[in-house]
C-alpha cells in the first residue's frame, strides 16, 4: 500500500481549496451557502445554539447538492476576533452560548426514518484559533492554573508564540456534525437526562438564558425547557468530538425529522484522542459537504457511523468502517462491571454520566452487529473478528454526560471485497 505522506496531502487540500473557492468544482449557483453573517451567532440567521425539532430551518439543499456551512468557533467567533484574545479569563465568560452550529438545512427528499449519508468534502481553516488548558477538561484537578494558547493557521500547519517551537498539522474536522431530533427522541433525551441530573451525575440540562433561537429556547420562548444544549453528543450525532471525520470521510447520521435538519460546528483544526484539556485547536471554519439519503441505511440506535480512507488511520488497511458509542443503556439493564454495587439507582437510569466502558460496549456491540449484517457472520464469529481486527478509540472525555468511543474496523481483512 502507497502511503501519501502528510505534506503532500496538506498541499493537496490545500489545492482543492482553491479550486473550490474560486468555483472550479461546482459553479455558485450548485452551492447552497450557510451562515457567517453578524458579529456574533445571535445576528446569524444561519446560526444557533440549541437543538429542537421545531428549529425554522436556515436553507434547503437537494442531495448531491453542495453545501458550504460558514462556521463560528465553539465560542462564538468568526475569524480574525480571535487573535485580539490575549488573556484566558476572556475566554471564561458566558458558557450559555457555547458550541454555535451552523444550519439546520433541509435536505429535499428526505423523511423520518431516512439515513443521511454526508461526505466532507472540503475544510478551509480561518486565521486564527485557540486552546485553553487548566480550567477544564479530564484532570483538571492535577493541573494548577490555566494557560491561553492563540494559533496562527495555515492550510498545512498550525503555530503559536505563546508555544514558540511547535507546529501542528493541519487535521481539521468538526467537532458538531447532527441532524435535529424528533419529538420522540427529545422527550426521551430529556427525560433520561433530568433523571441523571437528579442522580448526581454531570449533565447539562436546557438552559434559556443565552437561547438561540430566543423566540423557541429564549427565556420567553414556547419550548425554553426543552431545548437540548449542543454541548454533549447523542444518537443524532452533535458534539462527537471525533478527529477521523476528516476531509474525504462519509459519516451517517439518522433523520428524525423530515429534511434531517444538517448543521455543523466547532470546528478543530487539530485534536489528540480524548480532548483532554476541553479543547482542542478551536477554529471557525468554511465546510463544504454533500449528503446521499440511505432509504435502507445502517441502524443508528446507538450512535451514527463513519467510513473512509484508511490513511487517515493508522492502520494496515485502504478504507474502514466505524462505529460510535456514548453511555446509553435500556431502564432496567445494569453493566456487568456495575453490577457489584447492587444499585436500583443505576438500574433506572437510561443514560450513565461519563461512563467510558457503557460507550466502549456499545461501540463493540454496533461493530458487531455490522460485521453480522454486512458480511453474514454469526454473532460469535463476528465477536472473534471485532476481538483480533477492531481498534477501540476514544474519542472524547469531556463532553458529559456522553463520553464517546468509536469501534474502528480495516475492510481490507475481508477478501475480495
Amino acid at each position: 500500500m502507497i502511503k501519501i505522506p502528510q505534506a503532500l496531502l496538506g498541499l493537496l487540500a490545500c489545492v482543492i481549496g482553491i479550486l473550490m473557492s474560486s468555483g472550479a468544482v461546482a459553479a455558485d449557483s450548485d452551492i447552497v451557502v450557510v451562515g457567517g453573517e453578524g458579529a456574533d451567532c445571535i445576528e446569524d440567521p444561519g446560526c444557533v445554539n440549541r437543538l429542537h425539532p421545531d428549529i425554522p430551518m436556515a436553507a434547503r439543499a437537494r442531495p448531491g447538492q453542495t453545501i458550504l456551512f460558514r462556521t463560528r468557533d465553539a465560542r462564538d467567533s468568526r475569524g480574525a476576533a480571535t487573535a485580539q484574545t490575549t488573556e484566558p479569563e476572556s475566554l471564561n465568560g458566558d458558557f450559555s452560548r457555547v458550541h454555535p452550529i451552523t444550519g439546520p438545512v433541509y435536505i429535499e427528499g428526505a423523511v423520518a426514518g431516512d439515513v443521511l449519508k454526508v461526505t466532507l468534502n472540503n475544510i478551509d481553516p480561518g486565521p486564527y484559533a485557540w486552546t485553553m488548558g487548566g480550567s477544564s477538561g479530564f484532570i483538571s484537578d492535577l493541573v494548577d492554573g490555566q494557560s491561553l494558547v492563540i494559533w496562527r493557521l495555515n492550510r498545512i500547519y498550525a503555530e503559536s508564540d505563546d508555544l514558540p517551537g511547535i507546529r501542528i498539522p493541519n487535521g481539521s474536522f468538526p467537532g458538531v456534525i447532527t441532524t435535529m431530533p424528533g419529538p420522540n427522541q427529545l422527550r426521551v433525551m430529556l427525560e433520561r437526562e433530568q433523571a441523571l441530573a437528579d442522580a448526581g451525575g454531570r449533565v447539562s440540562l436546557p438552559m434559556a438564558n443565552g437561547a438561540d433561537p430566543a423566540a423557541l429556547c429564549g427565556p420567553n420562548g414556547s419550548a425554553r425547557d426543552q431545548c437540548l444544549r449542543t454541548l454533549p453528543p447523542r444518537e443524532h450525532g452533535g458534539n462527537m468530538d471525533i478527529r477521523y471525520l476528516k476531509t474525504g470521510v462519509s459519516i451517517y447520521l439518522p433523520c428524525f425529522i423530515d429534511g434531517c435538519g444538517l448543521a455543523i460546528g466547532d470546528l478543530h483544526y487539530a485534536q489528540g484522542d480524548g480532548e483532554v484539556s476541553g479543547t482542542a485547536i478551536e477554529m471557525s471554519a468554511d465546510v463544504w459537504v454533500t449528503t446521499e439519503i440511505l432509504k435502507d441505511g445502517p441502524d443508528l440506535s446507538r450512535g451514527p457511523h463513519f467510513e473512509g480512507s484508511a490513511q487517515l488511520l493508522d492502520i494496515p488497511s485502504r478504507r474502514f468502517y466505524a462505529v460510535t458509542g456514548i453511555p446509553v443503556k435500556n431502564a432496567g439493564d445494569v453493566p456487568p462491571d456495575m453490577r457489584y454495587l447492587n444499585s436500583d439507582v443505576i438500574a433506572g437510569l437510561e443514560n450513565l454520566s461519563n461512563d467510558i466502558n457503557l460507550a466502549a460496549r456499545n461501540a463493540i456491540d454496533g461493530i458487531v452487529d455490522y460485521i453480522t449484517k454486512t458480511y453474514g457472520y454469526n454473532r460469535q464469529q463476528a465477536y472473534v473478528i471485532a476481538s483480533v481486527a477492531v481498534d477501540i478509540r476514544i474519542s472524547q472525555l469531556v463532553d458529559a454526560p456522553n463520553v464517546g468511543v468509536t469501534a474502528v474496523l480495516p475492510l481490507d481483512i475481508f477478501i475480495g471485497n
